[in-house]
């Protein structure tokens, strides 16, 4: 006997979706049903993905967000509601690295990574979070009460890692705010996950494992293999289902077990 999760009807946000995992987390996402609004600055990205995701059958729309700019994260979430309905789900992907010595980072540095991945991811679920809870109280319209938000964190959240320090402090942050969001949050039936990806090939970092210290790196991984961004379809589903109403507060780590 097979199992299917079926997310017809409900509406997912996904931020950071122009490219890498945040667009493969809204192919996945449209191809289980969903309608898909998709989020970042590079529009014309966007539109690329909207397309393929039509020719594929599914129903995608799009969206500019800045998620350093609480006005732009205002305007992006009510556009997204008055253009597909209300938010059931939240992909919450908009990130940026950096590779330095800690002894190296300036403040502009601090202030560019913490400000996208802690202080925007933050401000993105409290926007959607907010209407969610409305429409728990019973004080805005919609069908759907309750939620998912997936927040997207890293290994490197888990595990300390050298020359990427200050990142790593950021998806640390993720991982806590992700539980703290959990536990005020819950009793309105919002779930709030976090997944925490290991090294997964995308087109940002693709060539990097063919040079030696890409080599060197995957040859400390337990499995001496770097992800696809398809290996994260089953879980990243898996929370945003209807049936994962029991799962709050998690934190997934989908990274080979390289954060044991």
């Amino acid at each position: 006997m097979s199992y299917n999760i079926d997310l017809s009807g409900r509406v997912a946000l996904v931020t950071g979706a122009s490219s890498g995992l945040g667009a493969q987390f809204a192919r996945t996402l449209a191809r289980a049903g969903a309608g898909v609004v998709l989020a970042a600055r590079r529009v014309e990205r966007l539109k690329s993905l909207r397309a393929e995701i039509e020719a594929d059958g599914g129903d995608a729309h799009v969206v500019a967000l800045d998620v350093t700019d609480i006005d732009s994260i205002k305007a992006a979430v009510a556009h997204a509601e008055t253009e597909m309905g209300t938010i059931d789900i939240l992909v919450n992907n908009s990130g940026v690295g950096s590779t330095q010595k800690l002894v190296d980072v300036t403040p502009e540095d601090f202030d560019h990574v913490m400000g996208t991945n802690a202080r925007g991811a933050f401000f993105v679920a409290q926007e959607v979070a907010r209407r969610m809870i409305a429409r728990a109280e019973g004080k805005a319209p919609g069908t759907f009460t309750g939620g998912r938000i997936v927040n997207i964190a890293s290994m490197a959240g888990l595990k300390a890692l050298s020359r990427i320090g200050i990142y790593a402090v950021s998806k640390a942050a993720v991982v806590h705010m992700t539980r703290a969001m959990a536990l005020e949050w819950g009793r309105y039936g919002i779930n709030v996950n976090a997944l925490c990806p290991g090294y997964i090939d995308t087109e940002i970092n693709h060539h990097q494992w063919q040079t030696e210290s890409g080599k060197k790196l995957v040859a400390m991984m337990p499995r001496k293999r770097v992800g696809q961004p398809r290996d994260l379809d089953a879980v990243l589903v898996m929370l945003c289902a209807n049936e994962s109403h029991f799962v709050n507060g998690a934190v997934i780590a989908a990274d080979d077990g390289f954060s044991l």
